[in-house]
Formats: C-alpha cells, sequence, structure tokens
C-alpha cells in the first residue's frame, strides 16, 4: 500500500509540475501568435489525444510519463512548401528572436510562479511548527562555544527575523553555503524570574561542509529544541508500575546524574535495558526515589534492544502557527522562491568546482520517496515539497545545456550578440554534446538513487 501511495503522489507531482511548465510554453507562444500543433504529456508514442481550438491543437498523452512537450509549427521540422502560406508567418523560426525567448522562458517561469502561489497559500493558512527555543548544547559544539544556551529563544539571524525552527535551519544553511557565519540574537530567561535578557552571539560555520547541508547539520553545531521537562504521563501495566511511578511524577535525576529533559530521560531509559536505574523524583512537592529495571525488547525490523519501562513521556517541542495577510504571504513565497533559486545555483556551482560531491545529485526514485513520505504526513507538507520541485524544476531547465530550455536560450543570446541565428552544425553538435552530458547526469542521479534505496534497505 506504502508503495501504491508513493506512485500515486509522484506521479501527481510529475504530471501537475509538467502540466504548468508547458502551459508557459503554450500559453506565450499563443500570445505570441505562433501556431501549436500538440501539446503532450508524457514523451514517445502518443496513446491518447483530442484535437480543440481554431488550430485544432492536439492535446495528448504519451507513453512515457517522464516529461512532456509543446510542438509549435517548426520549419526545421518540415518542409517549409508543406506550411500553408497563411501559416508561415506563425512559423517559429520566424518569430524576432526575442518572442522566441519568450516562448522559451515561459516554462521555467511558470514554474517559478507556481512555487511563489504554494509558497503564498502556506503562509496565508499557517503551519503549526517548532518555535526556536534552545536545548542545552555540548560544550564542545559551536553553539555552546559561541554562548548559546538551555532556553535561549532565537529571535533573529543577522538581522532577518525568526518566528519558527524551519527558518533558523534555512538562514543557517544558505550562511553555510556562504562560508558565513551567523550573528544570532536571542532571548534569554532572566535568573530573577522577571522579563527577558536580550543578547547577541556569533556562531561559527567553518566546521559544517556543504556536503552535510542534506543531513542534521544543526545537531552538529550543537543546535537542537528545547523539550518539556521529564514529566510522567500514562503509566501502563510495566516495570514503571510495578516500581509505584505516578502520573505527574517529574524525574530530575538518573543514579545522581541530573536529567535534562524528558527527551534525556527516554534516551538513558532506552540504553539501559535489563540494567536497574535509581530514579530521583519530585511528586507534588515530595521528593522520593524509586528503582526500576527496563525490560529488554527488540525494536522493529533492524532487531535492535532497547529498554522500555511503558510509562508515556510527552516530548514534543513549544509549537506556534504564523499566518500573513495575502500581500505579505506573496512576498514571502516570492523571496522564498528567490533564495531557494539562488540556493539551487551555488549548489551546482560547488558541484563543478568540487567543493561538493556529486552524490547530492538525485533522481526519480528519490523524488518519488519523498513524495511519498510528504503525502503521508499531509497536504502541507506535500504542497511544500511541490513548490521545492518546481523551483528545481525551473532551475534545472534554465542552465546552458543544449537540448533543455536555458541551452536554446543561449542560442538566442548568442544570435543577439552576433546579429544571426547559431549554423545547423553548430546546434547539431551542441545537441549531441548536451544530449550526452544529460545522459550522464540522469545516470549519475540514478546510481545515487540506487545507493541510498539500498542504504535505507
Amino acid at each position: 500500500m506504502n508503495l501504491l501511495h508513493t506512485l500515486i503522489a509522484f506521479f501527481v507531482a510529475l504530471g501537475s509540475l509538467v502540466v504548468v511548465h508547458e502551459l508557459g510554453h503554450y500559453l506565450v507562444a499563443r500570445w505570441c501568435g505562433v501556431k501549436v500543433l500538440r501539446f503532450s504529456v508524457g514523451m514517445g508514442r502518443v496513446i491518447w489525444s483530442r484535437r480543440f481550438g481554431r488550430d485544432q491543437t492536439e492535446w495528448a498523452l504519451s507513453v512515457l510519463p517522464l516529461g512532456g512537450y509543446v510542438k509549435m509549427l517548426d520549419a526545421r521540422e518540415q518542409p517549409l512548401e508543406d506550411i500553408p502560406e497563411a501559416d508561415l508567418k506563425r512559423e517559429f523560426t520566424r518569430q524576432s528572436v526575442w518572442r522566441r525567448i519568450a516562448i522559451v522562458a515561459a516554462g521555467p517561469i511558470a514554474n517559478f510562479l507556481l512555487a511563489i502561489v504554494l509558497f503564498a497559500g502556506l503562509y496565508m493558512h499557517g503551519v503549526p511548527e517548532p518555535v526556536p527555543v534552545l536545548r542545552a548544547a555540548a560544550e564542545q559544539t559551536a553553539a555552546y562555544q559561541a554562548g548559546l544556551r538551555a532556553g535561549d529563544r532565537i529571535t533573529a539571524i543577522n538581522g532577518a527575523p525568526v518566528q519558527v525552527w524551519s527558518e533558523v535551519r534555512w538562514k543557517l544553511m544558505q550562511l553555510v553555503l556562504e562560508k558565513a557565519d551567523a550573528r544570532i540574537d536571542v532571548e534569554r530567561p532572566n535568573p530573577n524570574g522577571s522579563g527577558k535578557l536580550l543578547n547577541t552571539v556569533t556562531l561559527r560555520l567553518g566546521g559544517i561542509d556543504s556536503n552535510e547541508l542534506e543531513g542534521d547539520f544543526l545537531a552538529k553545531l550543537g543546535l537542537s529544541l528545547a523539550r518539556p521537562p521529564a514529566v510522567l504521563g500514562k503509566i501502563m501495566d510495566g516495570p514503571a508500575k510495578t516500581a509505584g511511578l505516578q502520573s505527574g511524577d517529574r524525574i530530575t535525576a538518573i543514579d545522581g546524574v541530573p536529567v535534562q529533559d524528558g527527551l534525556a530521560f527516554v534516551e538513558k531509559v532506552r540504553e539501559s535495558a535489563g540494567k536497574p536505574l535509581l530514579l530521583q523524583a519530585v511528586r507534588g512537592s515530595t521528593p522520593l526515589e524509586v528503582r526500576v529495571t527496563p525490560d529488554t525488547v527488540e525494536e522493529g525490523e533492524s532487531g535492535k534492544r532497547i529498554g522500555r519501562i511503558k510509562v508515556e513521556v510527552p516530548l514534543a517541542p513549544e509549537m506556534a502557527t504564523v499566518s500573513d495577510d495575502p500581500l505579505t504571504a506573496v512576498a514571502k513565497g516570492a523571496q522564498r522562491t528567490w533564495d531557494t533559486s539562488v540556493m539551487t545555483i551555488k549548489m551546482i556551482g560547488k558541484m563543478i568546482v568540487g567543493q561538493v560531491s556529486l552524490k547530492n545529485i538525485t533522481g526519480p526514485i528519490t523524488i518519488a520517496d519523498y513524495a511519498g513520505q510528504t503525502a503521508r504526513v499531509g497536504l502541507v507538507s506535500y504542497l511544500s515539497f511541490l513548490a521545492f520541485i518546481s523551483i528545481s524544476l525551473g532551475v534545472m531547465n534554465l542552465l546552458p545545456i543544449p537540448v533543455l530550455d536555458g541551452g536554446h536560450l543561449l542560442y538566442y543570446a548568442l544570435e543577439i550578440l552576433t546579429g544571426r541565428p547559431v549554423s545547423e552544425r553548430f546546434g547539431e553538435i551542441a545537441q549531441r554534446a548536451g544530449l550526452g552530458l544529460l545522459m550522464a547526469l540522469m545516470l549519475v542521479a540514478a546510481f545515487n538513487d540506487i545507493v541510498r534505496l539500498m542504504f535505507q534497505g
């Protein structure tokens, strides 16, 4: 069933993005007066089609679901004598270079516009996200050495306000790529118990490599979310109930070592299978000590042996829902789309010069996996995934590689500079080279996908 959900989520995402991309080409072509012969979702042999409109444009579904195309009246694909004289002025190559640029660029631009719309919708709707209040960092981490402490709430990074944890991660990711340090503004609990103290620290990001951005690079820096105290919830039949623990007991220490929060308590129990633990706790205002021995159980398919005492412990961080008015949401959506595009280009540049591993190139298998995961989480996560993939599709199509939109735009830029179109011979050679490069990238992506799949398995 999970595989079916993944496939459906993938093809819905891919189909939507392809349709939006090709609609960009189609609408601007029609606006420029170019005759459109076919609009196809999918590549290869047509398996279904219908004709509509004054031009009887063929709307088709093709056998290979990866991609799509808009076929225009083009003298490079059929002899001029076969084109009716009334249609000659609507032939693609007879349009001005600026019109051809507009038609070709419209596809990627449509993907960027879709991302802006999706982000704006999410910002208006509001999404519950963790508030950026910090957990205690280990002393050897960059966060601790910068002066960040438990309970600090991050309010701004390099002068840009942040409200939720995802914004903290995003801004720090950008700074890692720029090889810049982060100036972090925080609100700190007042030891005197009234109000907040304001502080600014400088977090050094030099210890993070660009290749680590896909993982939990924040944890390496020592940044993690504050968790609730270790207050016990529902007590089930098992070691905790047998030992006399009750709902509402707050665990303060284990074997004399202070417990930072509920997560630390759960982690200690999990690593103590079959080992007696002396728990120091507070019930109401009364301190007590309880000795408990966690059961040994096997965790999931991995077979890892962990400890359990059969008690619920709340671990969810503090959450907040931030929603914006339409104008602010659109502005934020445009800014997020721009920032993501710039970051994607920087990552590609770093791959070219060898600063970022080619392992970061992903293909359809990984994209399908992410589509399935986000769809199972919920509509908000899925739409956010669609926005990011739409941006990636737009950026990739603008790369100056022949056979992609960016390659055609490069030809037209040369035409503007030289005053004449590139020669057919040059175009043929460039197309073959571009196709070869594209195939090589697809093979690298497929290899990376298979390695990820085997590693996860």
